[in-house]
């Protein structure tokens, strides 16, 4: 009877091209459509500030520990104000069926810190543009805000603002999301306004980077045994495949590992504040600073590094059996004996 010999490839072939991410802003591929009962934007942008560990009561009735204090970590990020400079009307493209933008307004007053990114008209004529989306209305079928970050107002130590669209959607009628979009116009919204404690959300960023590696740290392949060592090395494969008629490209090669864009699902918001004081170490957040404005705690790990900007959404594909939806008690956090 042969011996049975589990060998497992080698890497997840589901994040090809391991290559360097396009930018250090986040793309979002996609927006879910989620009722919500009133318009409002689908996603929130924030810095990656550091880690705590809070302890909460257990809220889950399945779990064997209902009722008592657990002690769980948390990622805290710092969430300044985002400023909605801008819309965006979409329709689909009769040629491809992708969308395609057909009207843009943006507001009559934008702030010194916008012109660090974009070249601004001496005035915006909103009123012609407001035209354009009357009349094309009726074929819109998705409404994006252009929103910039506040950087200034958190403790990352810049004035440059990232320039992102999110999707607004809560209702199914066009036209409610479009009044939504005039009413915040030049003006800012909070994390409270997208998010509710207790619920779960999904956290788009670009992973820490580690530069050019090994296959040993890149894929996880086993070390050669040590008599290998004196040929060509033991931290390798043992082969690479046949020359001809092509190596294949699933074969595990040294190159670049990290500064990914990666997604992970379903995270559940553990606390949302106005007062960064409250969970921010005396001496501050090693490598970040002081959290000033209003935060979200995450539970668990968030993809990148200290003052990576992240983007949170409402969740793409949430669980069947999802975690109760009311704010998790918070008995009390590590940075208050720092």
């Amino acid at each position: 009877m042969g011996l049975k010999i589990n060998r497992p490839r080698r890497g997840s072939m589901g994040v090809y091209p391991r290559k360097r991410a396009a930018d250090i802003v986040p793309r979002v591929r996609t927006w879910p459509e989620v009722n919500l009962g009133k318009p409002a934007l689908l996603g929130f942008a924030a810095y990656k500030a550091g880690m705590l560990h809070a302890v909460v009561v257990e809220d889950r009735p399945t779990s064997p520990l209902y009722g008592k204090e657990v002690v769980r970590p948390v990622t805290v990020l710092d969430a300044p104000p985002l400023f909605i400079w801008g819309f965006r009307l979409y329709t689909l493209d009769p040629t491809n069926g992708y969308r395609r933008s057909i009207a843009e307004v943006w507001a009559p007053e934008l702030p010194a810190y916008i012109r660090r990114v974009l070249t601004l008209p001496e005035k915006a004529d909103v009123d012609k543009q407001m035209k354009k989306v009357e009349e094309f209305k009726d074929v819109a079928v998705d409404v994006r805000a252009l929103v910039a970050t506040q950087p200034h107002l958190s403790g990352i130590g810049k004035k440059t603002p990232e320039l992102l669209e999110i999707p607004i959607g809560g209702v199914p009628s066009v036209d409610e999301r479009i009044k939504f979009a005039v009413s915040l116009l030049g003006k800012t919204v909070s994390p409270k306004e997208v998010f509710t404690a207790g619920q779960l959300v999904d956290v788009i960023a670009v992973t820490k980077g580690k530069g050019y590696q090994g296959v040993i740290k890149r894929f996880g392949v086993t070390i050669l045994p040590r008599w290998h060592k004196h040929r060509k090395g033991h931290r390798r494969t043992g082969t690479i495949g046949p020359q001809a008629p092509a190596l294949m490209f699933t074969q595990p090669r040294p190159g670049q590992m990290g500064f990914h864009q990666r997604t992970e699902y379903n995270k559940r918001v553990v606390k949302i504040g106005d007062n960064g004081a409250e969970i921010t170490p005396k001496s501050g957040f090693l490598h970040y600073g002081v959290i000033r404005g209003p935060y979200i705690l995450i539970q668990g790990t968030v993809p990148g590094a200290k003052k990576r900007l992240v983007v949170l959404r409402h969740p793409a594909r949430p669980p069947k059996k999802a975690p109760p939806a009311a704010e998790p008690q918070v008995v009390w956090l590590s940075s208050q004996s720092i």
